[in-house]
């Protein structure tokens, strides 16, 4: 069993190679041949189009932000220009609009009950936001798994699940460039399940810097992962869910309460850091063809 960590770290290497000889950030749908495109934001407006897109939990007001983690939430952090949505993370020392609630403050969105689908092929082309003791993600979760923190009739993931297409959680550590891939189910109580699928590390074009794109082809067998087109992982851990599941995008900043603290990401995130956006090109979904 021992051998096996090392097989995966060896594929990792494999895949980076191939990573590194791919044109950064080159949108293609794998296996196109198999997919049709049936639901996109190009955030081409000058305003996030909520006919799409709902705020994650966030408060649109401005007085009463909801607290996630080490930061606020609110809706005004996600913001429509120049071709792209931009989740802004900024440190407000008198608060948002001079609410008196000092702190870090950025934002989700996602599609709840406007688009969930129940298979298909799932990419973001986007850039990643800079800092330490936070990170952004491109994820799907079903009703099930957010609301539920105990096994569901079905144990395992098939009755509902949290899939990580990307989290960015290594800006500078030893190996930056990595993104994080991850599989949840059972809720997130004493019965929580999850496993790391993939950790690819992006040789050619920095993340933090160029678009690239990050891909999940989920089917009646499990996930599939993609980062520009190419396979970094698969899984089909909990067994594939069989219900609908909703996209996500965010920001989270470590901690709790509204106050930063060191985590996975490393951390804390402290008031002197600078602000930063996760900047994101496009959202786009496919389904298979008949």
């Amino acid at each position: 069993m021992k051998f096996i960590p090392f097989l995966k770290a060896l594929w990792a290497v494999f895949i980076s190679l191939f990573m590194a000889i791919s044109p950064s950030g080159f949108p293609r749908v794998p296996h196109a041949k198999d997919f049709t495109p049936v639901w996109a934001d190009e955030f081409d407006g000058d305003a996030l189009d909520l006919t799409k897109w709902e705020g994650h939990y966030c408060s649109a007001d401005a007085a009463n932000p909801a607290v996630r983690r080490g930061s606020y939430w609110n809706t005004d952090f996600a913001a429509v220009k120049d071709g792209c949505l931009h989740i802004r993370t900024e440190y407000c020392p008198d608060g948002y609009k001079g609410n008196g609630k000092p702190g870090w403050y950025t934002c989700g969105i996602d599609t709840r009950g406007l688009f969930e689908p129940t298979s298909g092929y799932f990419e973001c082309r986007c850039i990643l936001p800079k800092g330490v003791g936070m990170w952004s993600a491109f994820w799907l979760i079903s009703n099930s798994m957010a609301f539920n923190n105990s096994p569901g009739e079905v144990p395992g993931g098939t009755d509902g699940a949290e899939v990580d297409v990307f989290e960015s959680a290594f800006y500078e550590s030893k190996y930056p460039r990595r993104v994080s891939s991850n599989i949840h189910f059972d809720g997130y109580g004493e019965y929580h399940q999850s496993t790391n699928v993939c950790e690819p590390y992006l040789l050619w074009g920095d993340p933090y810097e160029s678009f690239n794109t990050y891909g999940l082809e989920w089917n009646e067998d499990g996930y599939i992962f993609y980062v520009n087109g190419i396979e970094t992982g698969r899984s089909d851990f909990g067994g594939a869910c069989r219900v609908p599941m909703y996209l996500i995008l965010s920001v989270e900043v470590g901690g709790s309460n509204a106050v930063p603290a060191a985590d996975w990401t490393g951390g804390p995130l402290t008031p002197d850091c600078e602000p930063t956006d996760f900047i994101i090109d496009y959202v786009r979904a496919y389904q298979y063809k008949n």
